[in-house]
């Protein structure tokens, strides 16, 4: 089977997985290569997601290494069995792979969370509202390129039918009159509406916070089918970066916890949003 050029986030997730675990065991990859009955090159193709690897040989190696977390090597021998292209694959050469990625990511996610201070979280958007925004800040963009833009989001949202969701906004971010006056208020008007659905909540971070310092903690949370495979999404001002190392995923949890601690409960982020809307 060929190589692959540009593999996925979630390819290059499981093979960070399986590079770990040779790791933790004290394995060089010419040893574990040598042991599943590869070449060393081949290993060091599936550590960087550029090769798959068999579910036979990731139990394989689990079972040489020690691993004895039923759940997890489970979780990677799935992660290892995926089959087809997702519905992500069609926006490819239109939408840019870290789009796609998260695409993907969001897709195989059990739990999705996240906080944002200064964007309405892209899973809550109006159509109008993206289109206020990518016509803002890409001006030269063709009237097709948004629609692609906007079609491609809007199709992401449909993982709010069935997934949990939790998003912890800052009152900036609902503030912001992206589009004008009655694009905000639709706006906020929709972010009250999914708020009912029994799988979402929203809650609000308000201005007058006490000792509120996390201007820079905008993050997406997704959580795997083990917590070892969460992943965190950050947004740059150029690309979208995912993080699923062991430290960063506990200093991203802690930051996420440590704002919601002092959001509103829902009832009350809901009639604040509410008198917002009131107000435009």
């Amino acid at each position: 089977m060929p190589l692959r050029s540009n593999p996925t986030a979630r390819q290059q997730r499981l093979g960070a997985e399986v590079r770990g675990i040779r790791e933790r065991a004290g394995l060089t990859a010419r040893a574990a290569a040598e042991f599943l009955g590869s070449s060393p090159m081949h290993q060091s193709h599936v550590e960087t997601g550029r090769a798959g690897i068999s579910s036979e040989r990731i139990r394989r190696l689990a079972a040489h290494c020690a691993i004895d977390d039923t759940a997890y090597v489970d979780a990677l021998v799935d992660m290892a069995s995926e089959r087809g292209k997702g519905w992500w694959a069609e926006y490819r050469g239109s939408i840019a792979p870290q789009g796609r990625d998260l695409a993907e990511c969001e897709h195989h996610a059990t739990r999705l969370r996240t906080f944002q201070v200064v964007h309405v979280p892209g899973l809550l958007q109006t159509e109008d509202h993206m289109r206020a925004m990518f016509d803002y800040a890409s001006p030269d963009l063709t009237k097709e390129d948004v629609d692609t833009f906007v079609a491609f989001r809007l199709q992401r949202q449909r993982i709010l039918a069935d997934r949990p969701y939790e998003a912890v906004v800052h009152e900036a971010a609902l503030r912001i009159r992206v589009g004008g006056s009655s694009t905000n208020r639709r706006q906020l008007e929709q972010i009250l509406e999914r708020s009912e659905l029994a799988n979402v909540s929203v809650r609000v971070l308000p201005f007058d916070t006490d000792d509120f310092a996390g201007n820079g903690y905008s993050l997406l949370y997704l959580h795997g089918a083990v917590p070892q495979l969460d992943t965190v999404q950050i947004d740059t001002a150029h690309r979208g970066e995912f993080f699923g190392t062991e430290s960063h995923l506990l200093q991203y949890r802690r930051r996420y916890e440590r704002v919601l601690a002092t959001a509103l409960p829902p009832t009350e982020s809901r009639d604040l949003i509410a008198r917002f809307a009131r107000d435009l």
